[in-house]
């Protein structure tokens, strides 16, 4: 009983130190975490060419940016990497940092060569996650996947399931399709995160309406708050 009204009498002699709790716990979330950021692609490997010619990896940038300025705006501590424009190999991505609590890539997306020979790029929109079964950390990703992918659908995107089909160069499977989330065991950064790690591919940039809205202020920063929001919601539990 009097180790009780000692504490008590602690937070009343010195509520400051409360107050101070409460406060950065208000202001900067009391989850925060260390996030690796990372940039698909580089300049001299652009990745994909969107309708109107500008490369993928601009796209990458800007998207990136901005998730990494919200990431930052809720506490969280984080890495780039891909960011100022040199070469760096994929599996130096994912292990920049051991000690970080999540990885993300952010992309932006393509379509099969035939579908763009048959004239179908604006048949082919929206998002898609990916998570690799080989992550040390698979169920976490997959948790944080789906975190994401609930965020990207109350900001009003629809999943893109083109990734699903069952011909060459796609056939990935479908983990969720309401949330647009498959599995891609190989590939490189999420196979070799040492924590748990997604890959966000957000639009189709070959599909010229979709590239023109994915380029505005508006729908980069209502995406970076989805992916976000997402991020820091799964490392809150």
């Amino acid at each position: 009983m009097k180790r009780s009204i000692q504490h008590g009498l602690s937070f009343v002699r010195f509520p400051h130190r409360l107050c101070a709790a409460l406060a950065l716990c208000i202001a900067l979330p009391c989850s925060a975490a260390y996030i690796i950021v990372d940039t698909g692609h580089t300049p001299q490997h652009p990745g994909a060419t969107g309708a109107s010619g500008r490369v993928e990896y601009r796209y990458n940038l800007d998207l990136s940016a901005a998730v990494t300025k919200d990431l930052q705006d809720h506490g969280d501590r984080v890495l780039r990497t891909s960011a100022d424009g040199r070469e760096i190999a994929l599996q130096d991505r994912s292990t920049a940092a051991p000690d970080a609590n999540f990885f993300i890539s952010i992309h932006h997306d393509s379509i099969q060569q035939a579908w763009i020979d048959a004239g179908r790029q604006r048949e082919f929109r929206g998002y898609s996650i990916f998570v690799s079964q080989r992550n040390p950390h698979y169920e976490q990703s997959l948790r944080c996947a789906k975190a994401i992918g609930e965020r990207m659908l109350a900001a009003g995107e629809k999943p893109s399931l083109y990734h699903a089909t069952p011909i060459h160069g796609e056939n990935r499977p479908l983990i969720d399709e309401r949330l647009g989330i498959h599995r891609f065991d190989d590939l490189v950064v999420l196979k070799t995160a040492p924590m748990p790690a997604v890959l966000v591919e957000a639009g189709v940039i070959v599909n010229p309406d979709e590239e023109a809205r994915l380029a505005q202020p508006d729908t980069i920063a209502h995406l970076a708050h989805a992916i976000a929001d997402g991020v820091d919601a799964c490392q809150a539990h």
